[in-house]
């Protein structure tokens, strides 16, 4: 079942009252409406800082139907939420004199970073460290909640999505990103092992589980597609190309994946494509949203559905026309923002702020 077909289905449950509710002061859209999922962007990560258990939690409690966890490896293999493997800007690990030396500079998908990096770490050393807000100039509310929360281990964000679902008493859906999975086959820490053992270890490998996993990357989900029995996401940037790609001297681009003939080749091993939101939204020079691009009708004609990222509500990710003040950490037109993306025929969106997500997913419902 797709994403918008298991939602729309778990509405239509609620509905005819078979006990599934969504989370409270969420209103349950129309049940024969099509329902646009709303995917809590490193969990509400507009409120707290991002991949943390807190995070997560308040995504689901104010109404995403997934959470998604970007996944990387500790130095013994185990899988954490962190956006990156550089955590000098997420955790408070520059502040531990005992780690000083860890510091250093490597390449990351051609791309040269310095800071600490997870792979090297142990998961008893990551647990030491604690979050911080990482965009602190945009969130400084967020701040408030600085080395509060631990770094959660892939296995802890299923244990929490699990007794979410049960308390809620609705499916909390689960989103895992890979990130730089051929950086890390190289140095001998493959993401995809893992994801597979614990979606098994934990029921979720299975047809119907709402469970979403993505990759910028093609071959890896290529890998998973004959592995896994869930969703498979290709993500889209609105520019460049695919990491193997790249190693592998394929001149292919993510703009070649979304033409109709590369829609199809996604089809062969996706379910859906995450592109940037530019890639289904342009917006102009001047700060104005364009026409909508055709790659939602034609990944839609592909068998594709469309979960674009990420609209957060602050001006400093808002197109121009849609902000509301000079100030980039004021809120800004994010309904009217939303309604402009609704409008284009997408299937679900990633948002930082779940919340807002759901309140405008729901107006369009009710109208």
């Amino acid at each position: 079942m797709t994403i918008r077909g298991r939602l729309a289905a778990l509405t239509a449950a609620a509905v005819a009252g078979l006990g599934l509710v969504t989370a409270p002061a969420v209103a349950a859209p129309p049940a024969d409406t099509e329902v646009v999922s709303v995917f809590g962007h490193r969990g509400a990560s507009g409120y707290r800082p991002e991949h943390t258990l807190a995070s997560y939690e308040l995504a689901a409690r104010t109404g995403a139907d997934y959470i998604e966890p970007d996944l990387v490896p500790t130095k013994d293999g185990v899988l954490v939420a962190r956006h990156e493997n550089e955590i000098s800007g997420t955790t408070d690990v520059a502040e531990h004199p005992e780690f000083a030396d860890r510091k250093t500079t490597k390449v990351i998908d051609g791309t040269e970073v310095t800071g600490w990096f997870t792979e090297d770490f142990t998961l008893a050393e990551l647990k030491t460290l604690r979050a911080v807000e990482r965009i602190p100039e945009v969130r400084p509310h967020n701040t408030i909640y600085d080395g509060r929360y631990e770094v959660p281990t892939f296995q802890e964000v299923l244990d929490l999505r699990d007794r979410l679902s049960r308390e809620l008493h609705r499916d909390i859906g689960v989103a895992p990103e890979t990130k730089h999975p051929s950086y890390f086959r190289e140095l001998g820490l493959p993401l995809e092992p893992g994801v597979v053992e614990a979606l098994d270890r934990n029921g979720l490998n299975r047809p119907g589980a709402k469970v979403a996993v993505q990759s910028f990357e093609v071959s890896n989900l290529q890998e998973l597609d004959e592995e896994l029995d869930v969703d498979l996401v290709q993500l889209i940037s609105d520019s460049g190309a695919p990491q193997d790609f790249v190693e592998a001297g394929d001149p292919r681009t993510y703009e070649d994946l979304v033409t109709p003939e590369g829609l199809r080749e996604v089809a062969e091993y996706a379910d859906v494509i995450g592109p940037a939101i530019e890639v289904v939204l342009p917006v102009g020079e001047d700060g104005s949203v364009g026409e909508p691009t055709p790659v939602v009708a034609d990944a839609h004609a592909a068998g594709l559905e469309v979960v674009p990222y990420t609209v957060r509500a602050e001006n400093e990710f808002l197109p121009g026309e849609f902000r509301s003040s000079d100030d980039p950490a004021d809120f800004g037109d994010v309904f009217g923002f939303f309604r402009a993306l609704f409008d284009t025929g997408i299937d679900g969106v990633f948002s930082d702020h779940p919340d807002i997500a759901v309140t405008a997913r729901d107006d369009v419902a009710e109208h």
